[in-house]
């Protein structure tokens, strides 16, 4: 029996930048079906359009034509507000520079998406130590960002990520600033997510340790998807990814 369920479907995303007398096709028409519960890698050189495309499906911009669904809601059809409290319920961003508040807390950065959402101060606080134990900072609720690791803030995040119970995680760069084992530390944690709360994972990433967890593998090249593949058919080895250096 087929159990698989959409959560994310673009169509014919476009997205074009005016810069003076240029016109930049940033994103030149994306279709692409994403099922719940996925672990999806999206990946291209710098300038390819992937962080475009990125910012369209977390509705952290619109695109000047085509679709992008979330749970079937046209992303693009909503208002200010509505787009807002989909953000904030449905989609939980983790960012390669971490993105905390310096003057916060970890316990405090990670329950304020819940104090957003109307969440109740003692609940919040409650979930909050719950998340950033689950992400093994259970000694580390009272301390500041300059206070911990660059791995320990992003573990931090991504409890923050998780503070609304999201349906989706938007991963963007989340081992760009780490060392080797700290990221794969992260990508560990993330895959953990993903198997036993049924999180979509989104990242878009320069890292090829993503492509040994990922269930899917997009391509983006001067704005289109270049081709799409599935984990079973990356021949991985080390130093390699279909027999090419790693950079």
């Amino acid at each position: 029996m087929n159990t698989k369920r959409e959560i994310v479907r673009t169509q014919d995303v476009k997205k074009t930048y005016v810069m003076g007398d240029e016109t930049v096709h940033a994103l030149s028409g994306i279709s692409l079906t994403i099922d719940a519960g996925e672990y999806i890698s999206i990946m291209g050189p710098s300038g390819s359009g992937k962080s475009t495309f990125f910012n369209m499906v977390g509705g952290l911009d619109k695109p000047t034509s085509g679709e992008v669904y979330i749970d079937e809601v046209d992303i693009a059809q909503l208002d200010t507000y509505e787009l807002a409290w989909l953000r904030c319920r449905k989609i939980g961003y983790i960012f390669q520079t971490f993105n905390l508040i310096p003057v916060m807390t970890a316990l405090e950065n990670v329950t304020l998406p819940m104090v957003f959402a109307g969440t109740d101060p003692d609940e919040a606080r409650e979930k909050g130590a719950n998340l950033l134990s689950l992400v093994s900072l259970g000694e580390r609720l009272n301390h500041k960002p300059a206070q911990m690791s660059g791995g320990q803030q992003q573990r931090v995040a991504i409890a923050r990520s998780l503070a609304n119970d999201p349906a989706i995680i938007l991963a963007d760069e989340p081992t760009g600033n780490l060392d080797l084992k700290t990221g794969r530390d992260v990508i560990e944690l993330l895959t953990k997510l993903k198997e036993e709360r049924g999180v979509t994972i989104i990242t878009a990433t320069h890292d090829m340790k993503m492509l040994d967890v990922s269930d899917r593998v997009v391509w983006i090249t001067d704005g289109k998807i270049s081709k799409i593949q599935h984990r079973d058919e990356i021949d991985i080895q080390v130093g390699t990814i279909n027999g090419m250096e790693e950079a």
